[in-house]
């Protein structure tokens, strides 16, 4: 089965960021509307946990929001023209499964195949950045065989 245009994995990978940007943020304005208090009313010791722990719940929120706005950003800037070894904005087909190098995702269907993003710091690209269609390496002590690049 031929792949979809590089555009088109881009724009699936970007609405799954849009998605999970969304899903956190709501996370944390709904902490962060839980850890505020009432000025001007008395307050008491278990409402004031409440609060200093919906308001720390909503800080463990706000890196993920970061992470998903830096994963927007970097698919923004993703070079969607055509490869032939493995690099940034490569679709790679290894061992009959599909990754782009670009940002993590989860797996994701377009155009009738399955697709998983990977980042350039994962160890998988790491042994397998600069190769071509052909060239194989060893992962977890198995032998891992590139089918294609583009």
């Amino acid at each position: 089965m031929a792949h979809p245009p590089k555009t088109e994995l881009r724009d699936k990978m970007m609405a799954l960021e849009v998605e999970e940007l969304q899903a956190a943020r709501e996370h944390y304005e709904a902490f962060l509307k839980d850890s505020r208090l009432v000025a001007n009313e008395p307050h008491e010791r278990d409402e004031m946990a409440a609060a200093r722990m919906a308001a720390d719940l909503a800080q463990g929120f706000d890196d993920p929001i970061h992470d998903h706005e830096a994963k927007i950003d970097a698919l923004e800037a993703l070079d969607t023209g055509p490869n032939s070894e493995v690099g940034p904005g490569a679709v790679v087909t290894l061992n009959g499964r599909n990754f782009i190098v670009a940002v993590s995702t989860k797996k994701f269907e377009c155009g009738g195949e399955t697709y998983m993003g990977i980042s350039q710091e994962s160890p998988i690209y790491k042994k397998m950045a600069g190769m071509s269609a052909g060239d194989s390496f060893e992962q977890n002590g198995v032998e891992m065989v590139i089918d294609a690049v583009f």
